[in-house]
């Protein structure tokens, strides 16, 4: 009998929910290797029947994966998997486009990888008659806050491939952006996103595009929307903690997770109220809570157990579920069904950063690019791709070639029309 990896029984629970690779497709099978090659010796063929399952690149219409989420670190880490071709690639582009600065042959090369990421997807898309085998590739998280650049940015990596879909933050600005890709019948994944008010902002977005996208027929063959939560940045990242603690308010690992959740189960409530299309796609999972017997589990995976979901899952995140899945707790086939207690919400909701983040009047959009942790996010993610462009600049060096201080990263940059 097969023993399925924990992420096939979450699927088991609902046809609907959807198991997505957090990384660039490139990458999978080197990683899949390295983690068979340190597996425990009794471990190995399930473990490698296991990741088989998950991705098979020869055979991608019939893995478990059904979507692929990316971003310019993310994608990094495919140079950094094979340099020597990257390399390469990447010098050839600085030899045939010889008035490009640095950034700008940053730029082509990310759109490669994109490219290439779409391309081993693209069977599942095909197959699923565009339901399924996205791969989103994320606007340059330093440009953020500023619309004209990311709305460029977001057009061109649609161009890319059909399968590709857009990441946009949760910034004032990236909203306006989706609903300018959304009337355009791109496909869009909401990143740098954390609280309901935020969610509501991208249902009106997504709302006000389709309407656009339909007056003027557009065809919506290709688009798609989901709403990523970043849970454990939500815990971790903004003020939950600080602001409990100035309250002499004691809060547990057990009750950040439930913090996490209630955010995520909220907003999955206000979607399925008002039948929007948009799905809830769950990020930055973690292996947690610990309990006192050594027992382990992961609330973000099985407290949303039953549900119709996206479950975008990182290399170093699967790796764990396998390396504790004999300290797991009993696999729970309906997790969506257990809500927060009533005494940890009255808590909860004595902290300012948990109302206004679960509460839908709790910010308004200009308030978003000041939200703890979405600033620091962009933050992070900015710092992480600057090292891919200096992975490229350096390539530059060791040619010879002028270093450009940086400027617009894309190639003929101009004005953007903004349909109507």
């Amino acid at each position: 009998m097969t023993e399925k990896h924990i992420l096939e029984k979450v699927q088991d629970t609902n046809p609907e929910c959807e198991i997505w690779w957090d990384s660039s497709p490139l990458v999978y099978q080197n990683w899949a290797d390295s983690i068979i090659a340190l597996a425990p010796a009794e471990k190995k063929v399930k473990w490698s029947a296991q990741l088989q399952r998950l991705l098979n690149l020869n055979d991608v219409e019939n893995s478990l994966v059904r979507g692929v989420t990316t971003n310019p670190p993310l994608s990094y880490n495919v140079v950094k998997n094979d340099p020597e071709t990257w390399t390469e690639i990447i010098r050839q582009k600085i030899e045939e486009n010889p008035g490009m600065t640095v950034e700008q042959i940053f730029w082509l090369t990310y759109k490669e990888v994109i490219r290439r990421g779409a391309e081993i997807v693209k069977p599942i898309w095909e197959k699923s008659n565009h339901k399924y085998g996205y791969l989103s590739g994320q606007i340059d998280p330093r440009f953020a806050f500023d619309f004209d650049t990311m709305l460029q940015m977001g057009l061109e990596i649609a161009e890319i491939s059909e399968n590709v879909m857009v990441k946009s933050p949760g910034t004032r600005e990236g909203y306006q952006v989706i609903e300018e890709l959304t009337a355009r019948g791109i496909a869009t994944n909401n990143t740098l996103a954390f609280s309901v008010p935020q969610f509501l902002r991208l249902m009106e977005a997504i709302r006000n595009g389709l309407r656009r996208a339909e007056e003027h027929n557009v065809d919506l063959y290709r688009w798609r929307s989901v709403i990523t939560h970043m849970s454990d940045r939500f815990g971790t990242l903004g003020d939950l903690h600080k602001e409990a603690e100035a309250r002499g308010i004691k809060l547990s690992e057990i009750d950040q997770r439930w913090a996490e959740i209630a955010v995520f189960k909220r907003a999955e409530g206000i979607l399925k109220e008002r039948n929007h299309p948009s799905k809830m796609l769950m990020c930055s999972m973690r292996i947690t809570p610990k309990y006192a017997d050594g027992s382990k589990d992961s609330w973000h995976l099985t407290k949303l157990t039953g549900g119709d979901f996206v479950y975008t899952c990182p290399p170093k995140y699967i790796t764990q579920l396998m390396e504790v899945e004999d300290e797991m707790v009993a696999f729970n086939e309906n997790g969506f069904a257990d809500d927060p207690p009533r005494e940890l919400m009255d808590k909860l909701m004595k902290i300012p950063y948990f109302r206004k983040s679960y509460e839908p009047d709790g910010m308004q959009p200009d308030q978003f690019n000041h939200y703890t942790p979405l600033f620091e996010t962009a933050r992070q993610f900015s710092d992480a791709t600057r090292n891919f462009v200096d992975f490229v600049a350096r390539q530059f060096e060791k040619m010879g070639r002028q270093v450009v201080p940086m400027g617009i990263p894309l190639p003929g940059k101009k004005e953007v029309e903004v349909s109507a």
